[in-house]
């Protein structure tokens, strides 16, 4: 089975579960808005996928979003798990917040796609994610790590060194994604290794201002590149071997696309609003329109959406590009946050043992 179906999904992000609130102390707007701006373009570019042949716009305008939205998730996700301990309160919130979706949601696509991609003996299987899923995946693998990286003495150029050797593996299995989790690894473990005053630095003027020209060039960059390099690099799944290069690639890619992305994410989040705004409060519900705006997705590529004339024009690749960015705020609303809540953030007490502490 394809450890993925499409090559548009294999990069997205996936947004991080925030944080249990902790009563009394208020969600800061400027993540809530971050990650609300994050799942919007992740929908826009899986929209932009099936287009991408068509346009060299398209295609720059793709590798330039993902360039830094999926590294964007990542490090908020780091940021967020810095107070990971492995205590039972905290292996509680991990299970429940992303064991128990990763294993619903798996067996949820497998049997979509079975009618989807027409594939009627796809088996389920919680090794090999399938579609969104992998950043689940990713996401329970770091987290779990999280001590150890916060107890080596550099843990960024460790977790780079691991990431640079994955490329120079083409044999690791595809057991939770492993490749594309150690690959991505070191997003999180910026993460956290980050502070508060680190995300007030990008948040400056002057950057905000710097960040126009830089997106400006980065674009241009991509539209030169669009019909030279291969976009998977983006996606982090492959080695340099399976990508067809050699093997020294592999790790110059890594430290390169590393920098770029963290000036792409620098300059991403100068942009992002810190006060509380219409679209703050879809922020906590980033998960729910990321886990369920695959099924509209797979559904439209099952009707070939894409095979009508009019989306390839310029006007219509604008009314696609706001069609999903509509489909997932929606996904991201309070409404559908309720009646998928059993599945996403569950609450199975019934299954831990009570804290007599607690």
């Amino acid at each position: 089975m394809p450890r993925s179906l499409t090559p548009a999904v294999t990069a997205q992000a996936l947004p991080a579960p925030h944080p249990a609130p902790v009563r009394g102390k208020q969600r800061d707007a400027f993540f809530d808005n971050a990650k609300y701006l994050a799942i919007v373009l992740v929908a826009m570019g899986h929209a932009w996928e099936p287009l991408r042949s068509g346009s060299r716009f398209v295609t720059a305008l793709y590798m330039f979003v993902y360039a830094f939205h999926m590294p964007a998730f990542i490090i908020v996700s780091g940021y967020f798990s810095r107070g990971f301990d492995a205590s039972p309160a905290k292996i509680k919130r991990l299970v429940t917040g992303v064991v128990v979706p990763y294993v619903v949601f798996e067996t949820a696509y497998t049997l979509f796609t079975r009618w989807s991609d027409g594939v009627p003996d796809r088996p389920v299987s919680l090794l090999d994610p399938l579609y969104l899923t992998w950043f689940l995946a990713a996401l329970f693998v770091w987290r779990l790590t999280t001590p150890l990286w916060q107890s080596v003495r550099h843990p960024l150029p460790a977790a780079l060194a691991l990431a640079m050797l994955a490329t120079l593996s083409p044999s690791i299995g595809s057991d939770l994604d492993l490749q594309r989790t150690l690959q991505f690894l070191p997003y999180f473990v910026l993460g956290l290794c980050l502070r508060p005053e680190h995300f007030r630095l990008v948040r400056r003027r002057a950057v905000r201002v710097v960040a126009v020209p830089v997106f400006a060039g980065a674009f241009a960059v991509a539209y030169w590149a669009a019909p030279r390099m291969d976009p998977a690099w983006f996606f982090h799944r492959d080695s340099a071997d399976e990508l067809g290069v050699p093997a020294w690639y592999g790790p110059v890619m890594t430290l390169a696309l590393f920098g770029c992305s963290l000036i792409l994410v620098a300059c991403f989040l100068a942009w992002v609003p810190g006060r509380r705004m219409w679209c703050t409060a879809l922020g906590a519900g980033t998960l729910y329109g990321y886990l369920l705006h695959g099924f509209v997705i797979q559904a439209g590529n099952h009707w070939n959406w894409s095979r009508l004339g009019w989306t390839h024009d310029p006007l219509g690749e604008i009314t696609v590009t706001l069609v999903a960015g509509v489909v997932v705020t929606a996904l991201c609303s309070a409404p559908v946050r309720r009646a998928f809540r059993f599945a996403i953030e569950p609450e199975p007490d019934w299954a831990f043992r009570r804290d007599p502490a607690a």
